[in-house]
């Protein structure tokens, strides 16, 4: 399987069906946006079993490029390009989306001979999985040349692999899964139906701000950093309903309360015990973060079906003696506070000081070998997206945000709260947490 090459068939590019007079405008990025330029495209994919020996796969592939194309009449961002637009007098440098000047969205055919049990049956993902994506360590300043939305499917001997990565520019995750989810129904309806969750396009900006954010920057390689990740495991690791359930319980009883939530026991306990599989000093400052969405913490709140990036990295944080020296409960109550201390005016306070110096982020710079990133969300509709082919069997992600400690938490595939997490860790800490008691205890079998 190690020698498994995955081999392009064909490329093009899908244009949205018909032009809106909003897609004539510019689309302009906020500071949410602006900040992700040096950082990599967002990239998730479902995989499928053929339905039959009589699967039809060009029928699939006209089907599917003509339900994006009028997908892309609702998310027309999506077909454009990055444009930068930069003068002297008076010194300005602005990012933006021209829809109208761009071939389109990518679509490419692929195939790859091997079978869906050699993706899913390794306990560790095989790095072939990471070229069923277009966009390999691509990021999104790179949207000025490349599609910001491409989609790869790729042929397997009994599955069909179908790989989005979509411009973090453009869309956060809840903007990802809402576009997948769309294109789903508009798959499944056959026509050009009125989609039951449109996408809000239109910008959001601090007041006074906008629709303008000027970069003090003259030229590109002044804020671009391209990060490479350090030799990773990447495992799935299942948690069922009840070990959940469990979990939640557990860490609600050891702080006497009922107010800790199920993914804020399982943060802390992966926080916990990746801590201790790194033997860290007992004074090293350890972080746990988790990808948070605004949406609904701004006053007013921002539709749940706004379309672009509206979330912050929330950031809990001790020294690793106190994390593993105290209960799950007291990581839990931590991860807790600073859920709900994430206001409208802690969100606005944020984003002044970003307006006041502007900084784009780099994965390097953000994000130490002592910490844990929770990102992705269990609660995203992923397993719903059907294309003809039934349920997916599994979720997998390409080569981006691939660092030490980072966990994307998915829903498990069985619902019902059941929650997988996809864990990157290097080969040594790797091994330490699966010799981890309390953290083996927690998993479970998976149920394919």
């Amino acid at each position: 399987m190690s020698a498994a090459t995955v081999r392009h068939i064909s490329e093009c590019f899908v244009k949205a069906a018909h032009i809106t007079e909003e897609a004539k405008k510019p689309w302009h990025l906020t500071p949410w946006d602006v900040a992700m330029l040096s950082v990599q495209y967002i990239q998730k994919g479902l995989l499928f079993a053929k339905p039959s020996e009589s699967f039809n796969l060009p029928t699939l592939l006209e089907k599917l490029k003509h339900s994006l194309s009028l997908t892309l009449v609702h998310f027309y961002p999506l077909s454009g390009r990055l444009v930068t637009s930069k003068s002297e007098d008076p010194p300005t440098y602005v990012v933006f989306v021209d829809c109208m000047n761009s071939p389109g969205a990518g679509f490419i055919h692929a195939s790859v001979n091997l079978t869906i049990s050699d993706v899913l049956s390794p306990t560790y993902v095989p790095l072939v999985v990471q070229s069923f994506f277009d966009h390999d360590r691509a990021i999104n300043h790179d949207g000025h040349t490349r599609p910001l939305l491409s989609i790869q499917v790729t042929e397997l001997i009994d599955g069909i692999f179908i790989g989005c990565s979509i411009n973090h520019c453009i869309a956060d995750g809840t903007s990802f899964w809402h576009f997948f989810n769309a294109w789903s129904e508009i798959f499944q309806a056959g026509d050009n139906i009125p989609i039951s969750r449109p996408p809000v396009t239109k910008r959001w900006f601090p007041d006074g701000h906008g629709p303008f954010i000027n970069l003090p920057f003259t030229h590109h390689e002044q804020f671009i950093c391209r990060f490479e990740a350090p030799l990773l495991k990447e495992r799935f690791f299942h948690f069922s309903t009840e070990s959940i359930s469990r979990l939640k319980a557990r860490a609600n009883a050891e702080y006497n309360t009922n107010k800790i939530s199920s993914f804020q026991s399982l943060s802390a306990l992966v926080w916990r015990c990746i801590t201790r599989a790194r033997c860290l000093p007992h004074d090293q400052i350890t972080s746990c973060r988790l990808a948070a969405s605004n949406r609904s913490r701004l006053n007013p709140p921002l539709s749940p079906d706004y379309f672009g990036n509206s979330i912050l990295p929330l950031r809990g944080f001790t020294t690793a003696g106190n994390l593993l020296e105290h209960d799950l409960g007291w990581a839990a109550w931590l991860l807790h506070e600073v859920v709900v201390n994430n206001s409208d005016t802690k969100i606005r306070d944020l984003l002044d000081s970003w307006l006041r110096s502007p900084v784009i982020y780099h994965i390097a710079q953000v994000f130490d070998p002592y910490s844990v990133m929770m990102g992705s969300s269990p609660r995203f509709n992923k397993y719903g997206n059907e294309f003809g082919m039934g349920k997916a069997l599994a979720l997998r992600s390409g080569y981006a945000h691939k660092f030490s400690g980072k966990v994307s938490a998915y829903p498990g595939r069985e619902g019902g709260g059941s929650i997988d997490l996809e864990v990157c860790l290097p080969p040594d800490t790797m091994t330490a947490l699966e010799a981890d008691e309390e953290f083996m205890s927690a998993v479970s079998p998976f149920q394919h």
